[in-house]
C-alpha cells in the first residue's frame, strides 16, 4: 500500500507560453485538493490582465491563486523578493495539507522558487569604488583583475556595469560571480518537487500564438495600455519590467503612432514566439521534467500519474 507523504509535494507546471498550463493547474488543484501559486513574473501586475493570459475568476474555477496581482505596473518584478514570497506561500500551503501548485513560463522565476539560487550582495561604498577605479585605470585593467579572480565570468561579461558587478561581488565575498549562477540543483529546504512541462509541436503552438494573441487584440489589449499609461512614477512607461512586456511595448508604440494596430500584432506574434523557444529550450535542458502532451485528450490523467510515480 502507497503510503501518502504527511505533507503533498511541490507540484510545477512549466513550459511554453500558450501550451494550456494555467488550465492544468487548476484541473490538477482539483484532483489534488491543491492552490496554484504564479511564477510568471508579468502576471504580479495589476491590471495587466489581457496581455498576459491572467486565468479570470471563472477560470479560477473557486481554487486559490497566489501571487497574483502584487505589484503595480511601476515597480520592478525582483527574483529574490519572489524566491522568499513563492517558499513562504509553499510552506503555509502544505502546513494546511493542500499541494502547492507553481505554474509559470518564467524559467529563472521558478528556478528561483525550487533550486539553489543565491542571489549575490551588493554594497553601494564597494561599488563606487569599483567605479571609481574603472574611470581611473580604464577597462582593460580591471578585465585583467577579474580574470585573475573569476575567469568565467571575465570570458562572459559584455559590458562595464557586469564587469563592476562581478568584482564587486568577489570584494564583498570572496567568491567569483560565477558561483551564484543557477544550478539545476534542488533546494533541500524547499519541499520535494514533481516538474511537469507541457509540449506542443511548434507549428502547432505557433498558430496558438497568433490565435491567443488576436484574441487579446479582440478582447481590447490596446485599451488595457491606453488606461495604464498614465504620467507620473505609477504609469506603464515608467515600469522597468511592465514596458518592455511582449504585446505592452508594442501597444505603446500603437498609442505613440510609430506603428499601426496590425503591425503591433504581428510584431507581438513573432515576438512571442521567440519568447517560447527561448522558454522551450530552457525547460528542455532539465532532465527533472517530466514531458506530457499538451494536446492528449488524457494529458490531466498523464500528469497525475507523473505526480503518483515520483
Amino acid at each position: 500500500v502507497l503510503m501518502r507523504a504527511a505533507r503533498p509535494p511541490v507540484v510545477a507546471v512549466v513550459g511554453a507560453t500558450a501550451t494550456g498550463k494555467s488550465a492544468l493547474a487548476v484541473a490538477l488543484a482539483h484532483a489534488l485538493d491543491g492552490e496554484v501559486v504564479n511564477g510568471d513574473a508579468l502576471q504580479f501586475y495589476r491590471g495587466m490582465d489581457i496581455g498576459t493570459a491572467k486565468v479570470t475568476e471563472a477560470e479560477r474555477e473557486g481554487v486559490p491563486h497566489h501571487l497574483l496581482d502584487v505589484l503595480d505596473v511601476g515597480q520592478e518584478a525582483s527574483v529574490a523578493a519572489f524566491q522568499s514570497a513563492a517558499r513562504g506561500v509553499f510552506a503555509d500551503v502544505r502546513s494546511r495539507g493542500r499541494t502547492p501548485i507553481l505554474v509559470g513560463g518564467s524559467g529563472l522565476y521558478v528556478r528561483a522558487a525550487l533550486d539553489v539560487l543565491e542571489f549575490p550582495p551588493t554594497d553601494p561604498e564597494v561599488r563606487a569604488a569599483v567605479e571609481a577605479e574603472l574611470a581611473e585605470r580604464g577597462e582593460a585593467a580591471l578585465r585583467a583583475e577579474l580574470a585573475a579572480v573569476d575567469p568565467e565570468s571575465a570570458a562572459k561579461v559584455a559590458d562595464a556595469r557586469r564587469l563592476v558587478r562581478a568584482l564587486e561581488v568577489h570584494r564583498i565575498t570572496g567568491r567569483p560571480f560565477s558561483a551564484f549562477m543557477p544550478r539545476r540543483e534542488h533546494d533541500p529546504s524547499v519541499a520535494p518537487v514533481v516538474q511537469i512541462g507541457l509540449s506542443l509541436e511548434r507549428a502547432v503552438l505557433h498558430e496558438r500564438i497568433e490565435a491567443r494573441v488576436e484574441r487579446m487584440l479582440a478582447a481590447g489589449l490596446l485599451d488595457e495600455v491606453r488606461a495604464l499609461d498614465v504620467p507620473g512614477p505609477d504609469g506603464l512607461r515608467q515600469g522597468p519590467t511592465s514596458a518592455r512586456a511582449i504585446g505592452y511595448a508594442q501597444m505603446l508604440a500603437v498609442l505613440d503612432g510609430t506603428l499601426t494596430p496590425e503591425q503591433a500584432a504581428e510584431q507581438t506574434v513573432v515576438a512571442t514566439r521567440r519568447f517560447a523557444r527561448r522558454q522551450e529550450t530552457w525547460f528542455r535542458a532539465d532532465p527533472r521534467v517530466h514531458w506530457v502532451d499538451a494536446l492528449a485528450p488524457d494529458v490531466v490523467a498523464q500528469a497525475l500519474a507523473v505526480v503518483a510515480g515520483s
